[in-house]
């Protein structure tokens, strides 16, 4: 083999030091892996789904806030595994994370005590009510009728409990409890904050319904006066109506209670817990 002029051949020495640099410098990359992370935002695709899953694994996990009536709920897969066991010693518990965009809240279910504040609320701040009655119609006798009409247990500033209704002979359920005065009346919390904040559905047992049984009767004399506070008070227009139509003022003597505001049966009332009760939000 031909060597230039001035030019060294390598010895092993050189070559070892070289290959023991290069071990050096790329033994370090031995022991990592590179993972890529990758995060997005919630969509609006994304809630939908959620809000029409119907498996228990999409089902929300609902955490608890003593200091308030609402708890938030996030969906399983936000949990760590390790998230229920305690922090090690010696460190400081780590604040709860906010709740992730497109996330819903569901109200707590109140205990007894609140029932009857909450029943309360809801005869006081509905407007109106559907009262069902048994039908005195000669094609459908006895069989279920319903009608939604105007209520009001009272002036803003003084509430009864009891439901006044302002209404016709001619309305086909005042024709009926001419003939049987029982009548159920359904208030639906359809008008309350909560539905409308969360885009609930009147239907959807988070908002709250309560269901009042008894006997509805014309109001005697000593009572209209207050009967048409009540009325006018919350609905104004009622004034102007044609007086051809024979208007007068009922109510019901209430007789069975029935709460119901969360998923679940109906939680039953009783009539001494119900006036005793301070209308309150629940």
């Amino acid at each position: 083999m031909s060597v230039r002029r001035g030019q060294r051949l390598a010895g092993p020495g050189t070559r070892l030091s070289w290959l023991l640099c290069c071990s050096a410098l790329l033994s370090p990359a031995a022991g990592y892996v590179i993972v890529s992370s990758v995060s997005w935002a919630v969509t609006n695709e994304v809630d939908e789904e959620l809000d029409s899953a119907s498996t228990e694994e999409a089902m929300p996990a609902l955490l608890e806030d003593s200091g308030s009536i609402w708890q938030r709920s996030f969906p399983a897969s936000a949990h760590k595994e390790d998230a229920h066991l305690p922090p090690p010693a010696g460190t400081a518990r780590a604040r709860p994370s906010p709740a992730p965009p497109g996330m819903f809240s569901y109200r707590r279910e109140s205990g007894p005590r609140l029932r009857p504040s909450t029943a309360r609320f809801l005869a006081h701040a509905s407007a109106w009510g559907c009262l069902a009655t048994v039908s005195a119609h000669e094609k459908i006798p006895g069989l279920p009728f319903g009608n939604c009409v105007p209520i009001s247990d009272g002036p803003l500033n003084n509430s009864t409990g009891i439901p006044y209704f302002y209404v016709t002979p001619k309305d086909p359920v005042v024709a009926n409890l001419m003939k049987n005065p029982v009548a159920s009346l359904l208030l639906p919390e359809s008008e309350g904050e909560f539905c409308r904040k969360n885009i609930v559905d009147p239907e959807d047992p988070r908002c709250a319904r309560l269901t009042l049984t008894g006997q509805v009767m014309a109001v005697s004399p000593e009572e209209v006066e207050f009967a048409k506070q009540a009325m006018f008070s919350r609905h104004p227009v009622m004034r102007k109506w044609p007086r051809q139509y024979e208007w007068f003022f009922m109510k019901m003597r209430i007789e069975h209670i029935w709460l119901q505001k969360w998923y679940g049966g109906l939680a039953g009332i009783s009539r001494e817990e119900y006036f005793k009760a301070v209308p309150r939000k629940a």
